[in-house]
């Protein structure tokens, strides 16, 4: 943790001629920008694996058509690792850049936590977003004025930011499994495709579907999140999902790119 702050710490001194008391929430953000390009290359990485999966998704849909039932299970379950060997597709690609940032997260939260670190007062926590110090709670902003005092504008402003950024993403996940579920089930009813593959596909989209219902409440956990984590680790939550958005909207941008230059080739 002590790392942690001296380089939080270097950089409000940068900033601070431009942005004064702020300097450390701006550091904050600016070092949450630096971890996240640095895991640019295993998000790339886990998106082309993400479309590489929703390409095999009929075929396991398929698979687990055919191997339906408990006593199918151990059968099932080599036919899809085959599958994902053969492809050369991991299902848990995507996992992890998610897994590399919760180190960073749990310090942020463990340094805006604690009134010492390493022996030492931590001074941080004397550091402020604008009226709020970083180390508060939205419990603390509620107390010090309400929802509507110096401190509670503050943190509304970041749930409204999360928010926007939630909302942003399901529209988009949405959209990208109704683009899913409509690829999987004409492949499994297209022609040549037999009653089994339909079934399959049908199935497919119903779990897609299912998944999709699910996916307001996951976005909107952030906010959940931030109300009862300090400031500044409600600070990082806003920073890495907003990257999280921006990054997969061009990634996806490129992919379409791509594809459709490929198919005029092929045309």
């Amino acid at each position: 943790m002590s790392f942690f702050i001296t380089v939080v710490d270097l950089l409000a001194r940068l900033l601070d001629p431009l942005l004064g008391a702020s300097a450390t929430a701006a550091g904050i953000v600016l070092l949450t920008l630096l971890v996240r390009a640095g895991l640019h290359p295993l998000t790339r990485a886990a998106f082309r694996g993400e479309r590489a999966r929703a390409a095999l998704a009929p075929r396991v849909a398929e698979l687990r058509k055919r191997y339906a039932g408990p006593k199918h299970a151990e059968r099932l379950r080599r036919e899809l690792t085959s599958l994902h060997a053969e492809a050369k597709v991991s299902p848990f690609a995507g996992l992890l850049p998610m897994l590399v940032q919760l180190p960073v997260f749990f310090v942020m939260y463990r340094v805006f936590s604690s009134a010492e670190v390493g022996g030492r007062v931590n001074g941080l926590l004397d550091h402020r977003l604008l009226s709020a110090p970083l180390g508060a709670r939205w419990a603390d902003a509620l107390g010090a004025g309400g929802p509507f005092g110096a401190e509670g504008l503050v943190f509304l402003a970041l749930f409204a930011a999360l928010a926007a950024v939630a909302g942003w993403n399901v529209v988009r996940g949405r959209r990208s499994f109704a683009a899913s579920t409509a690829a999987l089930t004409s492949a499994g009813s297209g022609p040549g495709a037999g009653s089994g593959a339909g079934g399959a596909g049908d199935a497919g989209a119903a779990g897609m579907q299912r998944v999709a219902r699910w996916m307001p409440l996951l976005a909107f956990g952030t906010l959940v999140t931030a109300a009862i984590v300090p400031l500044a680790a409600g600070l990082y939550l806003l920073t890495t999902t907003a990257w999280s958005a921006a990054e997969r909207a061009w990634l996806q941008h490129r992919w379409d790119a791509r594809s459709r230059a490929a198919v005029a080739a092929g045309a």
